[in-house]
């Protein structure tokens, strides 16, 4: 913990306060970030998925084959491609809500970790909607997605009300 950063014109008792001080000081920042991290990868993966939905646009409406596209438009893995897609927004949109909640409530807030952790692993949703149309991965990763968004948003509800 050493480096730049740390560094303080301060004259303390012992080095052993020192070091209780820069560690407090450390987990305030982590505190701080919690809210900032599901702010920035929120936008990362909204970015993501409005790219994915252009591609599915491509798809729909000019790409070669494009009736057989539009004939099994709402069965099979074109839905759940769209399905992916809106909720890789939504839960997006949700990770940039509970960090700014996180951020402007964290007085307020008792679990600002869990928290942000649910609502991070919440986008294993729509993530594991398109392992499971590309790749055959078994819904497992949709299924945790969608507890931990649903836990996340609810504790962050419960304590605002």
């Amino acid at each position: 913990m050493t480096g730049a950063r740390y560094q303080y014109n301060t004259y303390y008792v012992s080095d052993s306060i020192k070091y209780q001080f820069i560690v407090s000081e450390y987990l305030l920042t982590l505190k701080i970030m919690k809210g900032k991290n599901n702010i920035a990868i929120g936008f990362l993966v909204m970015g993501l998925f409005m790219a994915y939905g252009f591609i599915l646009i491509y798809l729909r409406d000019f790409a070669p084959g494009k009736e057989e596209w539009i004939n099994s438009y709402s069965i099979g893995k074109h839905f759940e491609t769209r399905l992916a897609h809106v909720h890789g927004n939504l839960f997006a949109f949700l990770n940039i809500l509970i960090g700014y909640l996180l951020l402007h409530f964290k007085n307020q807030l008792k679990n600002t970790t869990v928290i942000s952790w649910l609502g991070l692993i919440g986008l294993l949703m729509p993530i594991g909607i398109l392992l499971e149309v590309y790749f055959g991965a078994p819904p497992v990763f949709v299924l945790i997605g969608a507890i931990s968004m649903t836990v996340s948003v609810n504790l962050v509800r419960n304590i605002l009300l």
